[in-house]
């Protein structure tokens, strides 16, 4: 089943398509793949990347949309991301970046496309634990700026994970909102002697 992509908005593709024209957005990247490859790059599958503040035993905070992330591709795979983020002139290019969530990102994708129920893929950030999902939003008439997180939504955690959280399994929303909770609520602390 293909995935239902957001169109990304036209100026935050223009902002990565820009960096990767510039020598020296590239050169000065983090990304040693990035600066070694030979040939075109194509920024490929923008993903709107959403985060979520606050997971308590009474809830969740709102998810706020935070930026898009591009697959930076060259040849047959991807080589780098690009994050772009909302500024007051609206969207610019952030930076480049390597790494484990770059392959756990390309992976979980494959998995959803083999699902039989339609979505709309997104990142889901939760800063509070150092933790990214892709997000399988079912409704894919949003734009990928809306929509909260809906009880038949699915959530994967991408490698590395949080210790006790597998990753690449996917959760339903309020199963791993359990879990998240649990990891996040203080234990109570215990009385000394009397």
């Amino acid at each position: 089943m293909p995935l239902h992509v957001p169109p990304a908005p036209a100026p935050a593709l223009r902002s990565v398509l820009a960096a990767l024209g510039s020598p020296t957005a590239v050169r000065e990247a983090r990304t040693p793949t990035l600066r070694a490859a030979q040939g075109p790059l194509s920024p490929e599958l923008p993903l709107p990347v959403h985060v979520l503040e606050h997971v308590t035993p009474g809830g969740t905070s709102p998810t706020r949309l935070a930026g898009w992330r591009f697959m930076i591709r060259g040849g047959e795979r991807a080589l780098a991301a690009a994050d772009t983020m909302l500024t007051p002139d609206g969207w610019a290019f952030s930076h480049f970046f390597e790494g484990p969530y770059l392959a756990s990102t390309e992976r979980a994708l494959r998995h959803a496309e083999a699902m039989p129920m339609p979505c709309q893929p997104r990142l889901l950030s939760v800063p509070e634990l150092y933790m990214l999902t892709l997000w399988l939003h079912r409704d894919c008439t949003d734009d990928g700026a809306e929509g909260p997180l809906a009880p038949a939504d699915l959530l994967v955690p991408l490698a590395p994970a949080p210790p006790g959280i597998a990753a690449h399994r996917p959760h339903r929303v309020a199963e791993l909102l359990q879990v998240l909770t649990l990891r996040l609520t203080p234990a109570p602390l215990l009385r000394s002697p009397a």
